[in-house]
């Protein structure tokens, strides 16, 4: 007597191989058989016209702090998610000292935008080792599996204190220290190391992030830990500092390269198009190929989409928000600030005005919002409306930006966005695809997905909530890439490689070898997809964090069940009560 049978469906199994139709025996949260007529069992799931597929991994999370207070861990189980992991550009919250708390919140905050209102309220902070942080997420329990790496930012804090926040060159002695926590994290079970170098993370307060200007002794002393262990992965993230002076691709490639073959272990670097540098993706590929033609094994993080940002009236951001006229209304509710924006006298004054500098000391508002604003007459040639004909559209043209609309009518491109804006009652979204778009189009990302070393990521779940839902890239991997794509004539996957990518590809960078693959004996983490009717919704802005904070929440359609070691997660696109999640430790 099996615990579960899903008969009938067509089983895509993770390998790469063509799809069968088969039935799937699960007993114990393992799969126990495939075949057909394979017996009686307490439930029976007819998968009829459905795809059957091993549980996705989504390697690049934040749910640090969220798996603190949150069982459910929306929005990854609701598309197909089975396995998370945590701890990715090197900001995380273990270790940490009683006291230091706060500094490990701001550099949350401010760099993967978690409100650190929400931080405070909603962690528990009953820990202090990683191996205690462990010990506290693994006690509650969850929907989904989840794993941690260890991250630079607070392992340079504990060993170093007030000295790692203002970017002093480590010591011998503090690298002794960082390489003690290190080593004492991989053997509480985290899965791998991270690092954050990019100058677009900041504090809350606008600092650096301590490990972004590490030195080179630091950063191979911390690898060659997880090299001397033999186990774990490393992970980064670099947009190579070609915002300072001085400063080159090579040069800090060379870092990077330096960490790699220090710690000899499976890597991944985030791998994206950026407008000030739309080569170095090239060159990123070019010089870890060579490292791989070595021996090494460095892998690309890649989304299937244009990497960008959501903004809107009832959004953390928008293009008007630093104009003197709509500041003297920004706290009133909603319905209120429509109504005052659509008084044509108040729209031709807030026009007239000149924005105003948002950030600076004390305020939350990032320098590039600034920037933003200031420069929107270029930067609206890549902002769009999100919604076309009730669907989110992320691959639209110049034409249908904001500032193609604007010269279609003949009006300035504020104007434009700010009639924009108030549609939908104030509910509207403009869509910025800041990196992976130089072009307009998918050819570069394209490019990316389908290099033998890519791998799917950059999801950022758990992170960015007022302004980005990506957490959904598995979906929009399954239904734009390998069909809607390929509807339209244009280039796509084949969605048993799409598949692939999301299940057995990244179980083997991680080193898992109990799930990724439907086979007899692994890990009955399932996905039951009606692929012909699997959809996007358009993202939606709700109230359910700790403090009363809000996060997008994207609607999806198609997941007719997930399972969890066994254990119905998703029924019918719908939560369920099993919580069936359990720490993974390498």
């Amino acid at each position: 007597m099996f615990d579960v049978i899903i008969t009938n469906g067509l089983v895509i199994d993770g390998t790469g191989a063509e799809p069968y139709e088969a039935d799937i025996a699960l007993k114990d949260g393992m799969i126990a058989d495939i075949g057909h007529d394979l017996g009686l069992a307490n439930k029976t799931m007819d998968a009829q016209g459905c795809l059957v597929t091993p549980g996705f991994i989504d390697l690049h999370t934040h749910y640090d702090g969220q798996i603190s207070w949150d069982e459910e861990l929306k929005p990854s189980v609701n598309h197909g998610v089975t396995t998370i992991v945590m701890g990715n550009c090197g900001v995380g919250f273990a270790p940490c000292r009683k006291g230091d708390q706060e500094q490990l919140v701001k550099l949350m905050e401010g760099v993967e935008d978690l409100p650190g209102t929400v931080l405070s309220e909603g962690i528990t902070w009953n820990w202090e080792s990683f191996g205690d942080y462990l010990n506290a997420i693994d006690a509650m329990p969850h929907t989904i599996d989840y794993a941690a790496m260890v991250t630079h930012d607070p392992i340079r804090v504990y060993a170093m204190g007030e000295r790692a926040m203002y970017n002093e060159i480590a010591t011998p002695e503090d690298v002794k220290a960082m390489k003690v926590l290190v080593r004492e994290a991989m053997e509480a079970g985290a899965v791998g190391l991270s690092i954050g170098r990019s100058d677009a993370h900041k504090t809350a307060d606008g600092d650096w992030t301590p490990s972004s200007e590490a030195d080179r002794a630091e950063l191979e002393g911390l690898a060659s830990v997880l090299n001397d262990m033999d186990k774990g992965v490393l992970q980064v993230v670099n947009d190579f500092d070609m915002m300072r002076p001085g400063q080159t691709f090579d040069k800090e490639f060379d870092l990077m390269e330096a960490f790699f073959r220090a710690g000899n272990r499976p890597s991944s670097i985030s791998l994206m198009q950026r407008d000030f540098a739309p080569q170095d993706w090239l060159k990123t590929i070019e010089r870890s190929e060579k490292l791989n033609a070595e021996g090494y094994n460095v892998n690309f993080q890649v989304a299937p989409r244009g990497i960008g940002v959501f903004t809107g009236l009832a959004l953390t951001f928008h293009p008007l928000m630093a104009f003197p006229s709509f500041i003297e209304i920004s706290e009133k509710p909603l319905e209120e600030i429509v109504r005052i924006m659509r008084d044509p006298e108040f729209k031709s004054k807030m026009l007239a005005e000149t924005p105003v500098q948002l950030s600076g000391e004390g305020s939350t508002v990032p320098p590039m919002t600034d920037v933003l604003i200031a420069q929107y007459e270029a930067f609206s040639e890549k902002n769009f409306v999100l919604c076309k004909n009730g669907k989110p559209d992320y691959e639209q043209s110049r034409e249908d930006s904001i500032a193609g609309m604007a010269r279609r009518d003949g009006v300035s491109v504020f104007e434009k966005v700010y009639d924009l804006l108030l549609e939908d009652e104030g509910h509207a979204m403009i869509y910025y695809p800041i990196y992976n778009y130089t072009d307009w189009n998918y050819d570069a990302v394209f490019q990316m997905m389908n290099h033998p070393n890519a791998l799917p990521g950059l999801s950022d779940g758990g992170a960015h909530v007022g302004f980005i839902c990506d957490a959904s890239f598995p979906t929009y991997l399954l239904s734009y890439w390998t069909r809607d794509r390929k509807n339209a004539g244009r280039p796509g996957m084949e969605l048993t490689r799409a598949i692939q990518m999301l299940t057995a590809d990244s179980a083997d960078y991680l080193g898992f070898s109990d799930r990724g693959r439907l086979k007899v004996g692994k890990k009955a983490d399932i996905n039951v997809i009606d692929y012909d009717n699997l959809d996007l919704g358009i993202p939606e802005m709700v109230k359910d964090l700790p403090a009363g904070g809000q996060r997008l929440i994207q609607p999806v359609k198609g997941y007719k069940a997930t399972f969890v070691s066994g254990e119905q997660v998703i029924a019918n696109d719908q939560v369920t009560k099993a919580r069936p999640g359990r720490l993974v430790r390498a």
